[in-house]
């Protein structure tokens, strides 16, 4: 199932997760089997049942002040140092609890506890209608989410009943996924230079607000989450399911429909033969190839990559893609290394520019 790919790979990218779905249909099952397959202590906590001081922390009087103490099952994660924490039933947590919990979803913060990096957090949420005393998310809580939505499959719970229940393939992403983030991030912010009304759309509606919708913490989150489906080259249908979890199926489908339709050139071949650099007319395939550019070089950078870059951004501001060129001219200046040497002549064009930014 897609979903469970899709699940696997934001467990591993750390990117909350919150699937909906109906009672009984394996949520909870599935998450204490991907927990297993991927050698990850669980913690499973029923939120409907916690008070806010569950997750803000108990106050205790010690002689330097009042600290906020964690409960035991957030020092059990702080022990092991790796882990799933579960939130169960969160759709059924009053609003006080939800609001108690907006540090631990995003900040992995326990009270006075900060949790390490290798503990992920995914919750499980019944549609209101659906749940007894249900409550619709509150918008912040929403939005540090990526929402996955649970669909039942009639012969994968067929084949469960009859050959007993496993995962069949979970993908494990490789310990150098994180090195993509960069140029997803390029990537995005590609398309929202051309979409920018797609940066931040807060629902009206206080039921659409508790899902999935468009901010510039969700497009962060979705591009950790297109590096983690890249690097073990997820099929379109999970990583669609990811990016819709982040931003909403609305903004998705904009993103995939453009991003299918760049056909970006690789970096290194431009980078190897700057003079050959011919750029299309539309502005936002431009920046996404000369920002992909610059990713690139500076992620490895000598002279000869430093030189190619600068001689990449002068022909673009000949052929009339300055303004394209000067967000990825800043990014470069930034990088610049001590031992590096100043192109002068293909500097020229964008010396004002670095000068305001201070970086030059």
């Amino acid at each position: 199932m897609s979903i469970i790919a899709a699940l696997a790979i934001a467990i591993q990218a750390g990117v909350p997760i919150l699937t909906w779905g109906p009672p009984g249909v394996g949520k909870t099952a599935t998450i204490k089997m991907l927990a297993a397959e991927l050698d990850l202590p669980l913690e499973v906590v029923l939120a409907s049942i916690r008070e806010p001081a569950d997750f803000s922390g108990l106050p205790v009087i010690r002689e330097h002040g009042v600290s906020m103490e964690p409960p035991a099952w957030a020092c059990r994660l702080a022990r092991a140092e790796k882990g799933l924490l579960f939130l169960d039933e969160i759709s059924t947590a009053p609003p006080a609890v939800q609001a108690a919990l907006l540090r631990v979803v995003l900040e992995r913060v326990v009270g006075d506890l900060t949790l390490p990096p290798g503990i992920s957090v995914v919750a499980s949420a019944n549609p209101p209608e659906q749940a007894v005393g249900g409550w619709e998310l509150t918008a912040p809580l929403a939005n540090r989410f990526c929402h996955l939505y649970w669909s039942l499959d009639v012969m994968n719970w067929v084949e469960g009943m009859t050959r007993g229940w496993n995962l069949r393939y979970i993908p494990k992403l490789p310990p150098d996924w994180e090195d993509l983030i960069p140029e997803k991030q390029d990537l995005i912010a590609a398309f929202i230079k051309h979409r920018p009304h797609l940066l931040l759309q807060v629902p009206q509606s206080e039921e659409q607000a508790g899902k999935a919708w468009p901010s510039p913490r969700s497009w962060t989150m979705a591009s950790r989450l297109l590096a983690a489906a890249a690097s073990i080259r997820a099929n379109e249908d999970v990583t669609a399911l990811l990016i819709a979890g982040c931003v909403g199926e609305g903004a998705c489908l904009e993103f995939m429909a453009w991003s299918r339709d760049l056909d970006l050139p690789d970096p290194e071949q431009i980078l190897a033969n700057p003079e050959q650099l011919i750029l299309p007319e539309r502005g936002d395939q431009a920046f996404a190839i000369l920002l992909a550019v610059i990713t690139t070089a500076t992620a490895r950078l000598t002279t000869e990559r430093w030189m190619a870059a600068w001689r990449i951004l002068a022909r673009a501001a000949e052929q009339g893609k300055k303004d394209v060129a000067a967000v990825a001219a800043k990014k470069l200046a930034a990088a610049r290394k001590p031992d590096l040497p100043l192109p002068t002549k293909e500097l020229r064009e964008f010396v004002p520019l670095l000068q305001k930014g201070g970086l030059m």
